[in-house]
């Protein structure tokens, strides 16, 4: 995730350095009635915009180059000029366009290799940039296709409603990340005070030679990992019960560290944003010294969505 913006502090939105954004809705004051009136104004309005939207479609690419699609969004989205995606040097986005939706895309080279460490931070760069101004369905690892028609016809047009509905309903929201990892020593010394086995293999090894006591270091080192175990799976769900009641929903992920102390995916409205942080900061105070806490966003939904 080493993408995403990493604060020490408060979150990102709050943090007086929000990164300019790469999308925008194209007319604020665009109402949902207004939107309504024109999805039922008849049928020939409806050949004229299609033929319309076909002349705004993105140009094919030359043979050596296909379509990277990074996410999906709604159709009354605008792209800043100056935003760029993967490659080296990297590609500006565009949109494509269909019905209520639209994708994200930019040229890719079919004879370079994606996957790349900087590829997969200008892909969430890119994502999590949009995802606090506009719905954004992220695709996780990217999608590759030939041309803007085939983005059209092989992933927008089949899944158009599905689409649809699910921007609608995240619509307002976007996700954080909180990881919390104990700090070595301070875990070290908790579980040497409250374990009995932990203290009497210490005892037994603290002078004599690791090869002379490789058994006991060890079993040593069992026990400080089960303990560790025991009080993640604890201190995780006294995470979530904290959050519980300013997020919209949570994802417990898996350790990454043998002393993550918790690891957590939060579905947030954006007007319950300043409840998060008051919350962060409260949690901070309370576990002190013991545990460092991490916070990663507002980011796309990668942990509430299905898209890829």
């Amino acid at each position: 995730m080493s993408g995403h913006t990493e604060m020490s502090g408060r979150a990102r939105a709050s943090s007086g350095a929000a990164p300019r954004a790469t999308a925008s809705r194209a007319t604020e004051s665009r109402t949902a009635e207004s939107r309504t009136a024109e999805s039922r104004s008849g049928a020939s309005q409806a050949t004229a915009s299609a033929t319309a939207r076909a002349a705004d479609r993105p140009a094919a690419s030359p043979h050596n180059m296909a379509c990277y699609v990074y996410g999906i969004v709604p159709e009354d989205v605008e792209i800043s000029p100056d935003a760029v995606g993967v490659g080296d040097p990297p590609n500006q986005i565009k949109i494509v366009r269909h019905g209520e939706i639209a994708a994200l895309i930019s040229d890719v080279d079919v004879n370079r290799p994606l996957g790349r460490a900087q590829d997969l931070v200008a892909h969430e760069e890119l994502l999590d940039a949009a995802a606090t101004e506009v719905p954004v369905l992220p695709l996780r690892f990217g999608a590759v296709l030939t041309t803007p028609d085939a983005v059209v016809e092989e992933l927008l047009t089949p899944h158009h409603d599905q689409f649809a509905s699910a921007l609608q309903q995240i619509e307002g929201r976007v996700q954080y990340v909180v990881k919390a990892r104990y700090a070595e020593r301070p875990i070290l010394m908790a579980v040497l005070a409250e374990n009995v086995e932990a203290r009497r293999l210490r005892d037994r090894i603290r002078d004599l030679p690791e090869d002379a006591t490789r058994p006991e270091r060890i079993r040593l080192g069992e026990v400080i990992t089960q303990v560790i175990e025991v009080k993640r799976e604890a201190d995780t769900q006294r995470l979530v019960d904290r959050f519980a009641s300013c997020t919209a929903a949570a994802n417990i992920r898996e350790p990454t560290h043998e002393r993550d102390a918790a690891h957590v995916a939060f579905l947030v409205e954006t007007d319950r944003v300043p409840d998060v942080e008051r919350t962060l900061d409260e949690l901070r105070h309370d576990w002190s010294d013991l545990v460092e806490v991490r916070v990663l966003g507002p980011m796309a939904l990668y942990d509430f969505v299905t898209t890829g």
